[in-house]
């Protein structure tokens, strides 16, 4: 009884854990090589485990997609886009191939799929959806969520969400994905029956407790504003991107103006008129290309968008880690309280001022019989809030090992990533330019031939 309460600063801070190596972003996905049940792992999702499918390396691709009409929940007429799934296995028991699984999606339960998995993989930083309408545009391309061209980029970018929640070395093995990819009715229904949506924290919650956590995680807190400078500056690349290509196109296509005059001035012309032709030609072509060049960038500018919607995933690892620790915060502070109220029932003095301190005073002194029974009901209530403590403790300490496991893996993946998508970005830039120089070249050497 005399036994000091926890300290809450402490609880959540574990020892130094080793990070996990990341995959690489291949389409060869290896969908959970290990044998053993995950559910170690501060997870509550359903894992396949023993030999079956997930043992095998597949290959998992959107090939199609598919404009569709159809009725919504509330039995209106809409139009909406479905994506063919297809899986392969790489590598099967018997040496035979064998033959592709495929399935058509809608986005909405790709939607369905990542609201699972962050529920149900809290620690985890789940890999982020690709956007739902066209963002950072520059002024030529459609914003409609129709449009083929976006239309195509999306297909690409859930490709890519599915290939990276393959090569996590956790959520590769949830059963719910295993089905995302195989089953494809009643799969909503089978998603439901987890009852995920139970285990969804309110945003409510996770506000209150960001406001009201007294002793933060310094590592969780700094990812938290590493994760919004991230985003910041991801945003500000991106309308710088969308300006420099709004002006690029007008510059491209003014040279359009140059093939204009010159086969103009052609007409009039008869020993340069060959090559002031050429020259114009040379000039209509270099107009042209920039509509494919640009094109090419919107790739680069979605592998950015990418690490701009990470951002979202590590701030709701830190939203849950603050969650926990308000929690544990919260059940350290009612059990000092209750431990206080027990020794001033042994003791018989009251330390701190109370409601129930005013009513002995004004209607006297409890019988030792009653105060005997509030000691037990107290002790009780002391050993079951100790066992709580202790459980929500190593809760925490296991979430926090995982999720920083996790961060250091996303770490790892994001330098290799952004720093391939800039070099590749600087490349296609190199590449234009030397266009460019070719077409004035090749416009020295027609003048050269008059």
């Amino acid at each position: 009884m005399e036994q000091a309460p926890p300290d809450p600063d402490k609880l959540l801070q574990p020892a130094p854990v080793e990070p996990l190596g990341g995959p690489g972003a291949v389409l060869e996905a290896a969908v959970g090589e290990e044998t053993e049940d995950t559910r170690g792992d501060g997870s509550g999702g359903d894992t396949m485990t023993g030999n079956n499918f997930w043992l095998k390396k597949i290959e998992i691709s959107v090939s199609e997609a598919e404009k569709r009409t159809g009725r919504n929940a509330v039995n209106m007429q809409e139009t909406y886009t479905a994506y063919l799934i297809e899986t392969r296995s790489v590598e099967h028991a018997d040496g035979q191939s064998v033959l592709t699984d495929s399935l058509w999606r809608r986005y909405s339960e790709f939607e369905l799929l990542r609201n699972y998995l962050l529920v149900c993989y809290p620690h985890a930083v789940v890999p982020p959806l690709p956007e739902k309408r066209a963002e950072f545009v520059w002024h030529k391309l459609s914003a409609d969520n129709m449009d083929p061209d976006f239309v195509e980029r999306r297909r690409i970018g859930l490709e890519n969400f599915l290939l990276r929640v393959a090569s996590h070395p956790v959520l590769c093995r949830d059963k719910i994905f295993y089905l995302f990819l195989t089953q494809e009715g009643n799969w909503k229904e089978t998603v439901n029956e987890t009852g995920f949506q139970l285990k969804a924290d309110s945003r409510l919650k996770a506000l209150n407790a960001t406001f009201r956590v007294k002793n933060p995680d310094k590592r969780f807190t700094e990812l938290k504003h590493y994760s919004d400078e991230l985003q910041s500056v991801i945003s500000h690349l991106l309308r710088v991107r969308a300006r420099v290509a709004d002006r690029l196109y007008g510059v491209y296509k003014v040279h359009g103006n140059y093939g204009r005059v010159f086969s103009e001035w052609s007409a009039i012309e008869k020993e340069m008129g060959d090559g002031l032709q050429s020259a114009g030609h040379h000039m209509d072509v270099y107009a042209s290309s920039i509509d494919d060049i640009l094109e090419d960038e919107e790739h680069y500018a979605d592998q950015l968008k990418e690490y701009l919607f990470y951002a979202e995933a590590l701030r709701a690892v830190c939203r849950k880690h603050e969650l926990m620790q308000y929690d544990l915060e919260t059940a350290a502070q009612d059990l000092a309280s209750k431990k206080q109220q027990c020794e001033e029932l042994a003791t018989g003095t009251v330390r701190t001022f109370s409601l129930k301190g005013m009513t002995t005073k004004l209607f006297g002194q409890e019988t030792p019989e009653q105060r005997e029974a509030r000691v037990k009901v107290l002790e009780e209530q002391i050993n079951e809030g100790e066992q709580q403590l202790k459980c929500k403790n190593l809760e925490g300490r296991e979430f926090v090992k995982n999720a920083w496991a996790d961060i250091e893996r996303f770490k790892e993946q994001k330098n290799r990533d952004l720093k391939e998508a800039l070099i590749s970005y600087a490349v296609m830039q190199i590449s234009m330019c030397k266009k460019g120089i070719q077409v004035w070249t090749n416009a020295k050497e027609c003048f050269s031939k008059m």
